[in-house]
């Protein structure tokens, strides 16, 4: 049919193309209406749906929840070159500096709300093993 080297008509990609497109979408609609089917219907007392209702369903989910397609054009060489400027920063930086970062670093997530006190558990636990001046009780644990 083809010989070797020889480049194959652009028609017969785009076919492939198609029926490939074709395939994954029945397959997709058939799969999400047997999982909802097989699940809702028992757990949660919902209607039994049909192939179109299933896909619906899938393409309200990529809808609602995004496509998963990731960072976008380029996010990946843009996020190793951030990596790679703070390295740099990170190496040329005075001791001082880097205790600092990361204590910046350290307290960046931490909510200032009631929350919070569960981070000073931790802390405290850390501290244990470092000797400090005994402070007297005031009978407060806000």
């Amino acid at each position: 049919m083809f010989k070797r080297g020889e480049k194959k008509p652009k028609a017969l990609h785009i076919l492939k193309f198609i029926v490939m497109g074709v395939v994954f979408i029945t397959v997709l609609g058939f799969g999400i209406r047997e999982l909802w089917n097989c699940l809702i219907p028992d757990l949660f007392h919902g209607p039994v749906i049909t192939f179109w209702q299933g896909l619906g369903l899938c393409l309200l989910g990529k809808l609602l929840f995004g496509w998963h397609g990731g960072p976008g054009p380029g996010g990946f060489r843009r996020r190793r070159a951030w990596d790679e400027k703070l390295k740099e920063r990170y190496a040329n930086m005075t001791p001082e500096e880097r205790e600092r970062m990361k204590e910046g670093l350290k307290n960046w997530c931490r909510p200032n709300n009631r929350f919070s006190r569960w981070y000073d558990d931790i802390d405290a636990k850390a501290d244990q093993s470092k000797p400090e001046e005994t402070k007297p009780d005031t009978g407060t644990n806000i």
